[in-house]
């Protein structure tokens, strides 16, 4: 794919009817690629490439309903795709879900869920679109978060399944560039979206005082980063300035980006038996 221009590929977009997937499709219709949108819900999906057509009309939106949690159907989906819309340029995968609470309330359930779809459902789709980005020489664009490269309270799940991607993501570029294709890795904080809205109804309130040591982040704010990012080759996107200065802390400073998050936990500790009572 040539850097700096979208105009005209075809990007195939998993969890792309809500949320960050939505927005970053509006996106690159807006800069003319050509998108096929996939989830498991069918009447969302439609919902999602109407709205999208509606703002860029002449746009081309298709959609494939997809659990990408089953390989078999992973696989016929991106065949589906690749065929209706001439091949596969880049693969934006973006489907994942969030599970937060006290490690000892969490249920194994839990756990398996998270991995199954924010990394086995990466799995899938990427081993399902690689013929066909091997043959573009396109792009894989992997969304995983700032939770995949430090820990935070409450997230056990959540971070294990972002870190299991970001080490899978790290693997794909030293093998996969060489094919020509590009690898990027998407790590945004956290930011306003249907899941965000979810996770404020319930959460322990040591999460929200560790994840908002970082302020939340508007969506607009976290497209254009990520869209900024998304027309170089650069590898890892951390599309605020907050982010990624957490980042940077975590890698040259861990000492005091723990002593920064046990000071935020501290003021508001309550403790998985407090939630009993």
């Amino acid at each position: 794919m040539s850097k700096l221009d979208f105009k005209g590929k075809h990007v195939v977009i998993t969890g792309g009817n809500s949320g960050l997937g939505l927005a970053l499709a509006t996106a690159l219709a807006k800069d003319g690629a050509r998108l096929t949108l996939m989830a498991r819900n069918a009447a969302k999906l439609e919902t999602a490439a109407a709205d999208i057509t509606a703002a860029h009309p002449g746009a081309v939106v298709q959609t494939q309903s997809l659990d990408v949690t089953d390989e078999a159907a992973a696989a016929k989906a991106m065949n589906a795709a690749a065929e209706a819309q001439g091949g596969i340029d880049a693969l934006i995968n973006n489907a994942g879900i969030l599970r937060e609470g006290y490690f000892q309330n969490l249920a194994a359930e839990d756990f398996r869920q998270v991995m199954e779809i924010n990394y086995f459902g990466v799995l899938n789709a990427t081993r399902a679109a690689l013929p066909h980005l091997q043959k573009s020489k396109g792009r894989l664009i992997n969304v995983a978060s700032v939770a995949g490269l430090v820990g935070a309270f409450g997230y056990t799940p959540y971070c294990a399944s972002k870190h299991a991607l970001v080490g899978l993501t790290s693997c794909l570029r030293y093998e996969l560039e060489p094919m020509g294709i590009t690898v990027q890795l998407v790590c945004p904080a956290e930011f306003d979206s249907p899941m965000v809205d979810e996770l404020d109804k319930s959460r322990t309130p040591e999460n929200r005082a560790h994840v908002l040591t970082i302020p939340k982040s508007t969506m607009d704010g976290i497209v254009a980063g990520v869209m900024k990012g998304l027309t170089t080759d650069r590898y890892e996107i951390v599309p605020t300035g907050m982010a990624r200065a957490a980042v940077k802390a975590s890698r040259l400073a861990p000492g005091m980006l723990r002593r920064a998050g046990n000071k935020a936990i501290a003021k508001v500790y309550q403790g998985p038996a407090a939630s009993s009572l």
